[in-house]
């Protein structure tokens, strides 16, 4: 073949050039000896020394740290959730497997693509490593072989690889006595499987009975790298079907301000851009693994018209903050949010919205209120739980920690089903009487708040705690709303009584 013809003249190049450079055969075997020991216990190290066409970047923390993970355990199944321009497919399909090589281990990757044609593509970096990569050759030798296809390769030492379309028979994939023991699914996801919810079920199926049980020897690691970017994808049914699978996520930034998570190789504003470009909705779900539910009651239609201007704080009626709060934080969000009554319109002011402890929340809700100017009120509350004194006791200890008494009450919780509570609100959406602070549009717990409320419609099994705080305040402004723009009848409320109440 003219591929392994050019490599071994390669070889025989490089090998001339060392020889002439080193000096002597000694210095030179010390060399790469020394070389290869620390490559194969500093990943960092082996990416800058034999992938420096990759490593236009220092090695990040995240890139390391699944390599040690991977590495370190035998029987690893991992979902590598990175968001895009990570080098998902870059480590895990090319650099991982061949470091796994070069500490020694026998590898038979199994290379699987959505389709055959794209499992093709990604095994030919792999071998484009092993042809062309002139210290790699160096330090480990010339692997070339007469297996050597464009779907199927054989090293002289230890590696062997396969490329597969999602699907195919995996029965009998060995060579001699040897199986896979390194399967990798890069990015099986596409626009056609998030809408088929059939077919996506159908591919979790064929990685769980046919592509993991073809691995029947002690090392059995599969990789499954993609990113998390429509509200149902096969990564997470797998997630769901494989609790105690490692889920290593990272997103591309950090922080309202779109900071790089990889900061060595992005600079400070490149994702900003990139938002500018695509929008925040794209974005979020394909750098930040935030998926969007396209909503069938309340939509992004709906939500775009809301943006506005906040008048002045001081120009309000009635403020009320209204706390959603979830015992951990772990599988719930504690969801706060400040909503302001001006001219009969319902303005959201401020939002928290986190999978965090009930104490994340009380100190985010004490520094907005010592942040309001002088004179301004709001009227925080909380719904009763089932685990009252829990809550009371962290309102306690929140007043002890900032050293005010917090102006918060603990109402009743009402009798109406949530989800006909939630759908109260859409006509105040429709009739054009909800605004969003314009100045919030980049928040991530205001674009979270959204996302929870694009997913609220019968049979919906999405997050509810921000629409479910939303609620509550909303229909305290409504109350005090009607209360004072409706003609007075006998037995009405008066402002006492109502000031008593709220």
């Amino acid at each position: 073949m003219e591929s392994i013809r050019k490599a071994r003249e390669r070889w025989e190049g490089w090998c001339h050039i060392v020889q002439k450079r080193r000096g002597s055969d000694e210095q030179v075997i010390e060399e790469r000896k020394a070389r290869i020991a620390r490559a194969c216990t500093d990943f960092k190290y082996c990416v800058a020394t034999y992938f420096p066409h990759y490593a236009t970047a220092e090695t990040p923390d995240f890139h390391i740290d699944l390599a040690n993970k991977v590495r370190r355990n035998i029987l690893i199944k991992a979902l590598v959730r990175w968001g895009r321009a990570q080098a998902k497919s870059v480590i895990c399909d090319v650099i991982l497997p061949i470091w796994l090589w070069m500490n020694g281990e026998e590898i038979y990757m199994v290379l699987v693509g959505n389709t055959e044609d794209k499992a093709i593509k990604l095994l030919a970096d792999v071998k484009t490593e092993f042809e062309s990569n002139e210290m790699l050759i160096a330090d480990f030798g010339l692997q070339l072989t007469s297996k050597w296809q464009d779907k199927y390769i054989v090293c002289r030492e230890r590696f062997i690889a396969a490329a597969l379309g999602v699907g195919q028979e995996v029965r009998g994939l060995r060579r001699r006595h040897k199986r896979p023991n390194l399967c990798i699914c890069d990015d099986l996801e596409d626009k056609d499987t998030v809408r088929n919810p059939k077919r996506q079920d159908e591919i979790v199926d064929w990685i769980l009975s046919s592509l993991i049980p073809t691995m029947d020897g002690p090392v059995r690691r599969l990789l499954v790298p993609n990113n998390n970017f429509a509200p149902r994808t096969i990564q997470g049914e797998l997630e769901k079907r494989n609790p105690k699978w490692l889920v290593h996520q990272v997103d591309a930034t950090v922080g309202p301000n779109r900071t790089p998570r990889w900061a060595s190789k992005y600079p400070a504003d490149y994702f900003i851009k990139v938002e500018q470009e695509i929008g925040t909705i794209a974005f979020e779900a394909e750098y930040n693994n935030r998926p969007w539910v396209q909503g069938k009651v309340f939509t992004q239609e709906m939500i775009d018209n809301t943006w506005a201007p906040l008048p002045r704080m001081n120009s309000f009626r009635h403020i009320t903050g209204r706390w959603d709060p979830a015992y951990s934080g772990n599988n719930d969000y504690n969801a706060v949010k400040v909503w302001g009554l001006y001219d009969h319109r319902f303005y959201q002011i401020a939002a928290f919205v986190r999978q965090r402890t009930m104490n994340s929340a009380l100190d985010w809700i004490q520094d907005f209120d010592k942040s309001l100017p002088c004179g301004i009120v709001v009227h925080w509350r909380v719904e009763s739980q089932f685990w009252n004194e829990p809550l009371r006791r962290a309102i306690a200890e929140s007043n002890a920690r900032h050293g005010r008494q917090l102006n918060i009450s603990v109402v009743p919780s009402p009798k109406t089903k949530k989800l006909d509570r939630m759908l109260s609100m859409f006509p105040y959406y429709e009739n054009d009487r909800i605004r969003y602070n314009e100045k919030e549009r980049r928040n991530p717990d205001f674009i979270e708040g959204i996302r929870q409320l694009l997913g609220i419609e019968p049979g919906y099994r999405t997050h509810d705690d921000a629409p479910d705080a939303d609620e509550r305040a909303i229909a305290d402004l409504a109350e005090f709303d009607r209360a004072y723009t409706s003609p007075p009848i006998i037995g009405q409320a008066s402002h006492a009584d109502f000031n008593s109440k709220y």
